[in-house]
């Protein structure tokens, strides 16, 4: 049987409109861009009012940091900043009146892994710096050398001569695993280090077996503190201080206190700071106050039998990221404020800031406040300096070391 050509039907100029009308509402019904116009910048100073300290000034220490994650101030004025994936930086003279980034990173580090989210995270001096000038540096290492390798979370140490880094090893790594882990670094006052690991959704945040999901307890050599409280326990890594945490990208002692605070990201809000205590479950991922990124709550209900509760809690989400408690004389007013990094609000790029939190000696909280929202910037890190001033971090493609001082009133 031959085939039939047959002719395309003529469509109508009605027709053509209702499909133009069509495409035009499809078109209207597709979301904006999300996210507020960038700011790039410049070489300052930025001068704010906030609530308690007015007359702010921030000065831009050093610009040029391929996303900075974690910085270290050193006694005579110098800060150490890892830039992640990439080197150890050192800016000269950041808490005085010409700092300066130098060009090259410091010597003495092996490569990083070429896995995404390979490559330096924090880094911390020893509590006896001055003494023994060690540097500790965590970071994601990988199983080998493919671009998609497991990787583990590691910690390293090395010596650090004012210029470059000697000795370095590894003194403790993690299970390899699919993905990467975000981590910090604090000591305790009693000397022992405290290091912070995540888990994403899996559910051996829960399992005692795994290093993931966890906060860590080590000797400042890599050893295992005798009374650590999974010591002993058949199958737990003896490392675990505490478990149930999702993505731990802060963490400082509350020094008047004696407790150690630690900054979680949860998925879509439930961001928290909690009070980390040994053999504690802080719940995830089987409870959160977040919801998932579609909209449902990510669990039936916040809370579960044997989980704590934390310390503060944002929803919608701030992405916390660095943590620190103000214990200088630079700012009066601001003595035992609690400091967060954020990345964004609510999931809305480009609306990071400082976040200030008053606390009273019972570690409960009195107000909030927003600090740097102007600058549009992801917060990465704050730290307070030896100077008593306080430093911060910002994440981006030419991530900055920013400098908070007080202004004198004009």
């Amino acid at each position: 049987m031959p085939i039939r050509h047959v002719a395309p039907a003529a469509v109508s100029l009605s027709a053509v409109l209702c499909l133009a009308s069509g495409a035009a509402r499809l078109v209207a019904q597709q979301p904006p861009p999300i996210g507020v116009a960038p700011v790039v910048l410049t070489a300052g100073p930025y001068q704010f009012d906030t609530a308690e300290q007015h007359q702010l000034r921030v000065v831009v220490a050093a610009r040029g940091l391929s996303h900075p994650y974690g910085v270290a101030l050193l006694p005579g004025g110098d800060a150490l900043v890892t830039e992640r994936g990439k080197a150890l930086r050192l800016v000269r003279g950041a808490g005085g009146p010409s700092p300066r980034l130098e060009p090259t990173p410091v010597a003495g580090l092996p490569a990083p892994a070429a896995i995404r989210g390979g490559g330096w995270q924090d880094v911390v001096l020893h509590p006896k710096f001055a003494e023994n000038r060690l540097v500790y540096l965590s970071y994601n290492k990988a199983e080998s050398a493919s671009p998609t390798a497991k990787s583990a979370v590691a910690l390293g140490r090395g010596t650090f001569d004012g210029t470059a880094i000697s000795g370095f090893s590894e003194i403790f790594a993690g299970e390899f695993k699919d993905g990467n882990s975000g981590s910090r670094i604090a000591f305790g006052a009693d000397g022992t280090l405290y290091l912070t690991t995540g888990a994403g959704n899996g559910l051996f945040a829960q399992e005692p077996s795994s290093v993931y999901g966890k906060v860590l307890r080590l000797r400042d050599d890599g050893s295992i503190p005798p009374d650590n409280p999974y010591l002993g326990r058949p199958g737990a890594r003896p490392e675990v201080f505490s478990i149930g945490h999702r993505d731990q990208l802060g963490l400082a002692w509350h020094a008047a206190s004696g407790s150690l605070l630690a900054a979680d990201h949860g998925p879509n809000g439930g961001d928290e700071v909690n009070l980390v205590m040994a053999r504690r479950n802080y719940g995830w991922p089987l409870s959160s106050y977040g919801r998932q990124y579609d909209g449902p709550r990510w669990s039936d209900t916040p809370v579960g039998e044997g989980v704590e509760q934390p310390l503060l809690l944002w929803v919608p989400s701030i992405a916390p990221s660095g943590l620190a408690i103000y214990t200088g004389d630079r700012f009066p007013v601001w003595k035992g404020n609690l400091f967060v990094g954020s990345a964004r609000r609510g999931e809305v790029p480009r609306t990071g800031g400082l976040e200030r939190v008053v606390l009273n000696d019972r570690l409960q909280e009195i107000r909030r406040e927003t600090l740097l929202t102007e600058l549009r910037q992801r917060i990465r890190d704050v730290r307070q300096g030896p100077d008593g001033l306080l430093y911060v971090l910002t994440d981006e493609d030419d991530g900055a070391l920013l400098r908070l001082e007080p202004a004198a009133a004009k």
